[in-house]
């Protein structure tokens, strides 16, 4: 199972053609993903029409869906983030962490347009679609 991360779908929605895009557009209805709740807020809170949040939302919500937060996920995540400190590394966004500590919790594998997974897979396992 493929989690996509909201900078792949930003990316999408607004037509930027990338490697990540372009994965994700052959991948639709071919291959299992799923979203998250921190992903669908992150990729929703910034559409400005409320047309295209409309269909955003409604292709979004046919998505095989995952909550992300709770006790435990929270505190491997503060663990994750406190050992990659330790090694030097400043993740600069902490939901990033959390996404990644959840693709690792659930062995799901992460498709992402965004530096701040790197150290996750070097450091902490992190499987990523390597595009």
């Amino acid at each position: 199972m493929i989690l996509i991360d909201s900078s792949v779908w930003i990316d999408y929605f607004n037509g930027n053609k990338t490697a990540q895009t372009d994965w994700l557009d052959a991948s639709l209805g071919n291959t299992p993903i799923i979203i998250g709740d921190l992903i669908l807020t992150e990729v929703l809170q910034g559409f400005q029409s409320d047309k295209d949040f409309k269909t955003a939302r409604e292709l979004l919500l046919g998505i095989p869906f995952m909550p992300m937060g709770g006790r435990e996920l929270a505190l491997e995540s503060a663990m994750n983030y406190r050992f990659l400190r330790r090694k030097g590394v400043t993740v600069r966004k902490t939901i990033d962490v959390i996404i990644g500590t959840f693709c690792i919790h659930h062995q799901l594998i992460l498709l992402h347009d965004d530096r701040d997974f790197d150290p996750m897979v070097k450091h902490l396992g992190l499987s990523i679609i390597d595009i």
